[in-house]
């Protein structure tokens, strides 16, 4: 081989091993709903080996129609196997059995954190299109997230409006989660954070009616009939929470850390001004 060939091969193999880095990884596997909904986001097409069935059921998943367009796998540790995926998408919670399975196959493993406060969606956005080797597209999505949010987010103080957010079998959602800092920035402050230690628990139905809070947020994502459920459609609740101060929103918009999050806040925003307005 003459050197002007050989120096042509080592340029072309740098140039290739250059863009095959900024591809990121070429075969990704999701095994958490979170990480689907970030992969939909983010990733080219091709890169996506399998997403979880969640991520097609749209009572738990704001971008259900787009998951139609990627393969959907059961996250079991053969499934995962078959898929030869370099890299795979966990939870914190997600099986320890599937993510050995994955790592001893050679795949990377990366395991994202639930999100609980609005802060930290740009974090997870930038990671994940890191690995994807898309970080443009990463900070046009973190830009245009935080540009909606400074629009929609309002300052009130200790006589701003309380709101509960009313789940199946009476629970309502308490301090340090996404719903919670979703309604702080929208001018509300939480029931729960009003009442003891602030956490998600069960309240009695009549407690919440005797209490009652400016705002009832019902779940309306499961169309269901169920016990669980029966408690959000007592017809003593819909005499004691009607009009301004009740709003019906799928939970699925705040499940996830996502820029869909902020569809969450700018429904409460437009609450809290029919709110005032009816003052």
């Amino acid at each position: 081989m003459n050197g002007a060939l050989h120096v042509a091969l080592v340029i072309l193999f740098l140039v290739l091993s250059g863009e095959a880095q900024g591809r990121g990884a070429l075969h990704v596997v999701s095994l958490n709903l979170c990480t689907d909904q970030l992969l939909i986001l983010l990733a080219n097409p091709e890169q996506v080996t399998g997403l979880t069935p969640l991520s097609r059921d749209c009572s738990n998943a704001v971008l259900c129609e787009r998951a139609g367009n990627f393969p959907v796998i059961r996250p079991s540790a053969e499934n995962l196997l078959a898929r030869k995926p370099d890299l795979v998408l966990g939870e914190s919670f997600t099986a320890e059995t599937t993510l050995l399975a994955a790592r001893s196959v050679g795949a990377d493993v990366e395991t994202f954190s639930p999100v609980n406060s609005l802060s930290e969606i740009p974090q997870q956005i930038g990671r994940m299109a890191g690995l994807l080797g898309v970080p443009e597209r990463g900070e046009a999505l973190i830009r245009a997230f935080n540009d909606r949010l400074s629009r929609l987010s309002v300052t009130t103080g200790d006589s701003a409006p309380v709101a509960a957010i009313y789940t199946a079998n009476g629970y309502i959602t308490g301090r340090d989660s996404l719903p919670d800092d979703v309604l702080r920035h929208a001018g509300f402050r939480n029931f729960m954070s009003l009442d003891g230690n602030g956490y998600t628990r069960a309240i009695p139905l009549e407690i919440l009616i005797a209490r009652h809070p400016d705002l009832l947020i019902l779940d309306s994502s499961d169309s269901g009939v169920s016990l669980a459920r029966s408690m959000l459609d007592n017809p003593a609740l819909q005499r004691a929470f009607s009009g301004p101060h009740r709003l019906v929103m799928p939970a699925s918009r705040w499940l996830c850390g996502l820029p869909q999050t902020l569809d969450a806040l700018d429904a409460l925003v437009t609450a809290r001004r029919a709110l005032e307005a009816g003052q």
